[in-house]
């Protein structure tokens, strides 16, 4: 999500929402300290007319804290100094009302002059042992191997010494502020549970009106970003503990979607920096009938070249496969790769959402 479009949420939120939302990540903190909402925070809790200071309206649109002109209503006298003393007085007794915490004695921190938040929730747990023999690399370039640990994890050792050259976690966006902040350092957040509404009226109850939005990136680049709606099942297609949700059909060309771009997952350490090429990150969010978020993951996958050949008059090439799975589902991805153009198409896309979920999120018994 970029930068700006996030910047726009966070102006919504108050101050204490802006601060959980600054543990969760690098990123969320650098956004949750922009000076130009803190200036808006600033402004309606204490409203210009209660001040000497105005704010340049030139400037309203695009303001931040670094670059504003704060004037004061008596003309050539400037109150700037005075309203960044104010902003850093509103931060501190705030964080105080959050109470951060010392990650090494798990205490309130007494040091209130260097105070930020520091909340510890733990998302999930991972086992490096053995880690070559029980997985399986998803992938490799001349220096690296890249493992995948679910949930969410990218793992690069160095070749032929089997050390940690980076680390990356890809982690999805549904409730990633919950799951950051309102845990513990030693227990995971649990997700409230659906409670499934019975409905006795449509026989096919569960089984139609999915959404899809899948977006495939290296994590600077997309390569290809859709959404998909009105997505069903017939009871037939149901096989194997599996409801099949056809997104991209082979038969049907006009659907078929091409991938911009060179796929490659991007890596880079203080020295050295590389390409692991025809691996990807993968996000899906498929959203119920009702548009709540129903099956989500963020995980990084990787292209596999198939035995079978193309048989489509349109597209005669090589065809790669995608595959992912998980408790909750599958997915299945099929593309084909045009010499001619240098590219890939997408010319299937199958998801496959477990008929445990479907019957514990709907309440029904296929």
């Amino acid at each position: 999500m970029p930068s700006e479009m996030l910047l726009k949420i966070f102006s919504y939120l108050d101050a204490v929402s802006l601060l959980c939302a600054g543990c969760v990540s690098k990123r969320f903190y650098d956004l949750a300290n922009d000076n130009g909402i803190w200036l808006k925070l600033y402004s309606s809790c204490f409203p210009p007319k209660r001040m000497f200071w105005k704010i340049n309206p030139a400037e309203t649109e695009t303001i931040s804290l670094g670059c504003a002109t704060l004037q004061d209503r008596r003309p050539g006298y400037w109150k700037k100094e005075y309203i960044f003393r104010q902003i850093a007085a509103v931060k501190t007794r705030v964080m105080q009302l959050v109470k951060p915490v010392d990650p090494q004695t798990g205490l309130p921190c007494k040091n209130r002059e260097a105070i930020r938040p520091r909340r510890r929730s733990l998302i999930a747990k991972y086992s490096l042992s053995n880690l070559t023999n029980t997985s399986v690399a998803i992938g490799a370039d001349k220096l690296v191997q890249i493992f995948y640990l679910n949930p969410g994890l990218l793992l690069g050792l160095w070749k032929g010494k089997n050390e940690i050259a980076f680390v990356t976690a890809s982690l999805h966006y549904h409730q990633l502020l919950e799951r950051s902040t309102l845990g513990s350092a030693t227990l995971q957040y649990v997700l409230s549970p659906n409670e499934p509404v019975l409905d006795d009226v449509d026989p096919e109850y569960g089984l139609h009106d999915y959404n899809l939005h899948l977006d495939m990136h290296s994590g600077t680049h997309t390569c290809m970003c859709g959404t998909f709606k009105s997505l069903f099942c017939r009871k037939g297609d149901i096989q194997n503990g599996y409801l099949r949700l056809t997104v991209v059909s082979v038969k049907d060309n006009a659907k078929h979607l091409p991938i911009i771009g060179t796929v490659g997952l991007s890596w880079r350490t203080d020295v050295l920096k590389g390409n692991v090429k025809d691996c990807y990150l993968m996000d899906v969010t498929v959203l119920d009938e009702t548009r709540k978020p129903f099956w989500c993951f963020s995980a990084p996958v990787s292209m596999e070249l198939s035995s079978k050949t193309s048989g489509l008059y349109d597209y005669m090439g090589h065809i790669y496969t995608t595959e992912y799975a998980d408790s909750e589902g599958k997915v299945s991805v099929d593309l084909v790769w045009l010499e001619e153009t240098k590219e890939y198409y997408v010319v299937s896309l199958v998801l496959y959402i477990s008929t445990k979920k479907v019957n514990s999120w709907y309440g029904t018994n296929y």
